[in-house]
């Protein structure tokens, strides 16, 4: 098993016993998703762009959880994501696949 499917599988085990988690525990395990998808997202070239990005949306709720604001749910389906996001990212790079973004001439 490689690290990133360690990785996965730690969010998703996470997930399923957050009444195990305290609140630092929880924002750590969405600070490092949101820091490994950084990483793959810059490795294969995706820019981050405007408009809505997931990926603030998890970073916010990692940076809310200690305050109170965010509810298991919401950490459960943010580590959800996180996963998701990071298993997608996972299979392109595994595929050496690279994107680049083209402007289009005026």
């Amino acid at each position: 098993m490689t690290l990133t499917n360690s990785f996965i599988a730690e969010l998703v085990r996470d997930a399923n016993r957050l009444d195990h988690l305290d609140s630092w525990q929880k924002r750590r395990m969405l600070e490092r998703a949101v820091t490994t998808i950084r990483d793959m997202r810059e490795t294969i070239g995706m820019p981050s762009g405007p408009g809505r990005d997931c990926l603030l949306d998890i970073h916010t709720i990692a940076l809310s959880i200690e305050r109170g604001w965010r509810s298991d749910e919401e950490v459960r389906n943010a580590l959800l994501q996180a996963a998701a996001m990071i298993r997608d990212l996972h299979i392109v790079l595994d595929s050496k696949t690279e994107i680049s973004v083209v402007k289009p001439a005026i």
